[in-house]
């Protein structure tokens, strides 16, 4: 269990989030009665020791969101639905006070210990800071401690959720307008696109540790070229982690530039450990989008109408997507929006994956988005 929120922030920025989890304590537990109510555990960054410092004129303070896994005996959804809006209200009461979002995540024990491996998973079990509870209710958990079982979808899945990161990063860099709060997401995303790169070619090769210092090191210390040549961006990556800091407006052009360089680079990487997960070989986006295999053999078929059917209705059930995981249609449109030629072609495609109404790059991030809220 981590004893820091960070690697070497002040001691009054540790005093800060040390307050804010009693804060947090004492809100889930007056939310959820102490009968049901099994461990709670802050998860992400600060969790794992490795949070981030950013440096304000007043001295430290904190930048990444706090997560917090609430641990309640019993069904994970009826308790979603007893606690969730209580938990959303404490959040968004807590956010003021701790100057980050405060984020809550409602799981059962039980569940937990028999859920498949993930990257997320890993990361809770092996880096985590208790509120209420201690590591012995992790036990049964083993399977999530061992790094090479973390599945190659996973690996792909992060990917995705970066180079989403990047879309939307895109779509204000072309805004006419770019504000001070633009420049600091399209910052941000460019840094986690950075640490990203890193992270999944580690963990396509079941390399993967919870540390982002300890990543860095064994990309170091790699024999292989490709992996070296990751270094720099995972070493700007977790530079930004540890370290962030706030670009401004002014920023565009250098934003630019970064946000191009790491777009350019993160296409190689999709198609690369998509052609190996999928066990084919993808010359372009426009190939890749149109592979008649499914994305997302992972999932069941019964599941995939059911979050069709909530997700569009009907039409998303009637649809060649039908028995297909909703993520699948994110998958196949965004190396388009990303990395397309941006014709009539591909546009068409993107209108089939989206199931959209209206054409152009705006509307087509548009209805992304919707549908990636849900199935990120």
């Amino acid at each position: 269990m981590s004893v820091r929120f960070t690697v070497d922030g002040s001691d009054r920025l540790e005093q800060h989030l040390a307050d804010v989890c009693e804060h947090v304590r004492a809100g889930v537990g007056a939310i959820i009665p102490r009968r049901r109510l099994e461990g709670l555990v802050l998860a992400g960054g600060y969790g794992r020791g490795e949070g981030g410092v950013l440096v304000v004129p007043g001295g430290d303070a904190p930048y990444n969101d706090l997560e917090f896994f609430v641990f309640v005996r019993g069904s994970t959804l009826l308790n979603d639905r007893r606690y969730r809006a209580a938990l959303h209200l404490l959040g968004e009461q807590l956010t003021a006070v701790a100057g980050i979002e405060v984020e809550f995540k409602i799981l059962s024990l039980a569940k937990f210990r028999r859920s498949a491996p993930s990257m997320f998973y890993y990361d809770l079990v092996m880096g985590h800071r208790w509120l209420i509870g201690d590591d012995a209710l992790f036990a049964g958990c083993e399977h999530h401690r061992d790094a090479s079982r973390i599945p190659l979808h996973e690996a792909a899945r992060l990917l995705f959720n970066r180079c989403s990161g990047l879309l939307y990063a895109k779509e204000r860099l072309l805004k006419t307008v770019f504000s001070d709060e633009d420049a600091d997401f399209v910052g941000r995303n460019i840094a986690k696109a950075w640490l990203a790169s890193g992270n999944v070619w580690l963990a396509g090769r079941g390399a993967y540790h919870w540390s982002c210092v300890e990543r860095l090191r064994r990309l170091r210390g790699s024999d292989e070229a490709e992996a070296r040549s990751l270094v720099p961006l995972h070493e700007a990556g977790v530079a930004f982690k540890l370290h962030p800091r706030r670009a401004g407006a002014e920023d565009r052009d250098r934003l630019q530039a970064e946000h191009a360089a790491i777009t350019a680079r993160a296409r190689g990487l999709w198609l690369e450990l998509e052609g190996r997960r999928l066990r084919k070989s993808f010359g372009s986006p426009l190939e890749y989008a149109g592979v008649g295999c499914s994305l997302c053999p992972e999932t069941s078929m019964l599941r995939n109408v059911l979050c069709n059917l909530r997700a569009s209705g009907l039409r998303g059930v009637l649809s060649r997507f039908g028995a297909r995981y909703p993520r699948e249609r994110l998958m196949r449109a965004l190396p388009l929006l990303l990395w397309g030629a941006e014709n009539k072609e591909e546009a068409a495609v993107i209108v089939d994956c989206l199931q959209c109404d209206e054409s152009g790059f705006t509307a087509f991030v548009r209805a992304y988005e919707t549908l990636w809220h849900r199935f990120n």
